[in-house]
């Protein structure tokens, strides 16, 4: 196999998902059998002592029991205290297939060797932060700048929110327009004005709570991998003041889970420079895990500005930046000049010594490793090894992948279609498969496999075919206890 330093090998067949994910969402669902699931439970009774223990002690003082959302794990979340390439340790001395890899930003494995010497390295010299200007922030935007043609200048920031609403900042005062049009279905971070058409499209303010509607006001959803729904309320916008930018992950909504047409970014170029909006590209995801040009180099399509995340702080702390062509980044010059309006963007611990460096020194040893490129390769055994599984045992989940980051569907929770004026049956059907995805995911875990949510799973350069071929012989143990499986 030749060299394409990008992680997807083949694209998949969009129309062909779409329609295995239909005929899923038309049976009922198939749960793993209650005797084996109870079995299961028992696993985290017997096995993770120490994690319940501490983690229901933890409800008395974080809300919900955890500090972030991904840690959440039905029947509840483990405690984990060591990461090792594609391992991870619970606190109770178990070991698990790590496809969660900290939600993506890991693709040369977890807690990688050389970054972490060089950022020990660092720490003993200059300390987390000084609060000034350090030389890790120039090598790392030199870089970026360097990979991604559509970067003339990168700003770092705290997380793929703030990027998100620098973006959408830059490009109201670029355009002097108003109107965000965003892809129904995606995450693009959890300010007031993109809890919006989440994770199931035609949602609308469905999560919006706590959030005044002005805040959403000009925010608006059109339906994943349609081009005509889009030209539609670009042309509709026009007559009311214009759209400022259209925002979108380019791999699909939730990080591909939804997945897109070759040439859908193509085609939303296009109409963006018809109706003169900005293209933003959110790459939180995608930036070093599809290709060293992100996404955007795969596709061969230039956005006007990048959300970045995840991996430009290697899986270190304050993960996020946003690049772009030079006439709208400096919007975001720090410092004052008198006369130029600027996007107000701040953070303390922005571009501290640490994250720059960790994502620096990660980027470099992708680069060298040609890490993405192995780490899709891990990423289509797997899927291909899952989609064996399902024919085998005549199931009707879904298995798919754009390189490194690979989809199992078992309870299409995600695809259920909104019918307003059947909204309870609707919530009903919601409830009852995201129940599914949870036990799912539990069933998962008690094999030693931790995933994202039950539903997604992120490979690393550090997965090997050994690693690979043992994940796949527990998702069978897992598949052969599925209702109607004799």
């Amino acid at each position: 196999m030749s060299d394409t330093g990008f992680a997807i090998s083949e694209y998949h067949d969009t129309t062909e998902i779409y329609k295995k994910l239909d005929a899923l969402l038309a049976q009922p669902i198939r749960p793993v059998k209650r005797e084996a699931m109870e079995r299961c439970l028992k696993y985290f009774e017997e096995k993770c002592p120490k994690s319940h223990s501490i983690t229901s002690e933890a409800v008395k003082y974080i809300p919900g029991g955890v500090q972030h959302n991904l840690a959440f794990n039905y029947p509840f979340p483990l405690v984990f205290t060591k990461a090792e390439g594609a391992y991870l340790f619970d606190i109770d001395g178990n070991k698990y297939i790590d496809f969660l890899q900290a939600g993506g930003p890991t693709v040369l494995g977890s807690n990688y060797p050389v970054v972490k010497e060089k950022v020990k390295a660092l720490i003993e010299e200059c300390g987390p932060s000084t609060g000034l200007f350090h030389e890790y922030e120039y090598k790392i935007a030199k870089k970026i700048c360097e990979l991604y043609p559509s970067v003339d200048l990168f700003r770092m920031l705290g997380s793929g929110t703030e990027a998100v609403m620098a973006a959408i900042r830059v490009a109201r005062l670029a355009t002097k327009k108003k109107k965000i049009i965003k892809v129904g279905g995606a995450y693009h971070g959890w300010s007031d004005q993109m809890v919006y058409g989440m994770r199931i499209p035609g949602t609308g303010r469905f999560e919006a709570h706590g959030i005044p509607r002005s805040c959403t006001r000009h925010t608006q959803e059109v339906w994943p991998n349609s081009i005509s729904s889009l030209e539609r309320k670009l042309r509709m916008n026009k007559l009311r003041g214009g759209t400022a930018a259209v925002i979108l992950e380019p791999i699909g909504p939730e990080s591909g889970t939804r997945p897109v047409d070759f040439d859908y970014n193509k085609q939303v170029r296009e109409l963006c420079d018809k109706y003169g909006a900005l293209l933003i590209f959110d790459e939180v995801v995608s930036a070093f895990r599809i290709g060293l040009s992100g996404a955007q180099g795969y596709y061969g399509v230039t956005p006007d500005l990048t959300v970045f995340g995840k991996v430009v702080a290697g899986g270190y702390p304050s993960a996020g930046g946003l690049g772009g062509k030079q006439d709208y980044m400096e919007y975001l010059a720090a410092g004052i000049q008198g006369g130029k309006k600027r996007a107000m963007v701040g953070g303390t611990m922005a571009a501290n010594p640490i994250s720059a460096a960790a994502g620096y020194w990660t980027i470099m040893e992708i680069e060298r490793n040609n890490a993405c490129e192995k780490a899709g390769r891990a990423g289509d055994r797997l899927a291909r090894g899952l989609q064996k599984l399902i024919e085998k045992y005549g199931l009707p989940f879904v298995a798919y992948n754009q390189g490194s980051v690979v989809h199992l569907e078992t309870s299409g929770v995600m695809f259920v279609k909104i019918n307003w004026l059947k909204i309870m049956k609707v919530l009903k059907e919601i409830k009852e498969r995201k129940h599914m995805m949870e036990e799912m995911g539990a069933a998962y875990m008690a094999e030693g496999i931790v995933t994202l949510a039950g539903s997604r799973m992120y490979t690393s350069m550090a997965d090997t075919d050994e690693v690979i071929d043992d994940a796949l012989g527990r998702f069978e143990q897992v598949f052969q206890k599925i209702e109607g499986v004799i």
